[in-house]
């Protein structure tokens, strides 16, 4: 297991689990890592950002998981059979059930990790009628740099296969539109998922999004949000020194 890759997952689960930051409580969200073209790591079903262990994080195979998605009809004791089969140690807990997702998404271009929170901000908005809006539009330039142009929206979708296939489905259609993954995905009546080279640029564009959400909220007090254009958004997205800018942050 490359050591490296473990201990950053741990480092972000711990930080997205911050009980001040109010993304996850008790075994809310879940993180996971790259390691190999066979191999991922994610947060076993059951346990805490906050306090997570390494006995807590299970190392699985993506052949196991990934043909379930292009699977029309699987019954739960099915999903349940593979998750446990997916466990490269057979020893080791149960992996999250949103492992199916974090599969997928961990053999997109430039992502190496994946975290999911139910954030309280973020959470407002995609629990109300705006929360289409708030994935396609933007109100300030970090919120492009840290989150990207747009995000993936997801209607609510049952947690499990269905929505992994949801995800695979709209992040397929997102990257032709695009020519790139995606940095955010938010999931209607749920929560969001970050994406990212470093574990760094998957606590960035969580804790922006949060921030938006937040200033989204505010300026509704004010008749608002007015959100910038789409060529605003595209100036930023292209600076070359926000770009710099990101690289010398690491994410």
């Amino acid at each position: 297991m490359e050591q490296s890759k473990f201990t950053a997952l741990l480092n972000l689960s711990h930080e997205l689990g911050r009980a001040d930051r109010q993304m996850a409580i008790l075994g809310e969200g879940n993180t996971s890592a790259r390691l190999s073209a066979a191999t991922f790591l994610i947060k076993a079903s059951g346990t805490r950002l906050e306090t997570l262990r390494e006995e807590d994080v299970v190392e699985c195979k993506f052949e196991t998981l990934l043909p379930l998605l292009a699977q029309k009809h699987v019954a739960d004791a099915e999903i349940e059979a593979a998750l446990l089969a997916s466990r490269v140690d057979p020893q080791a807990k149960k992996p999250s059930v949103e492992a199916l997702f974090h599969a997928y998404l961990l053999t997109l271009p430039q992502v190496d990790f994946a975290g999911h929170t139910h954030a309280v901000a973020v959470n407002q908005i995609l629990c109300s009628p705006r929360a289409r809006e708030f994935a396609s539009k933007r109100v300030f330039p970090d919120e492009i740099v840290y989150c990207g142009g747009a995000a993936v929206f997801i209607s609510y979708t049952d947690p499990g296969l269905r929505l992994a296939q949801a995800i695979r489905r709209r992040t397929e259609a997102f990257m032709q539109r695009h020519r790139q993954a995606p940095r955010t995905i938010l999931l209607e009546n749920h929560g969001l998922i970050t994406l990212g080279r470093t574990a760094e640029a998957v606590l960035a564009a969580m804790l922006m999004a949060e921030k938006a959400a937040n200033i989204w909220l505010g300026a509704a007090n004010y008749g608002g949000p007015k959100f910038l254009t789409k060529q605003h958004v595209q100036r930023i997205a292209s600076r070359a020194d926000e770009h710099y800018r990101q690289r010398m942050l690491n994410v």
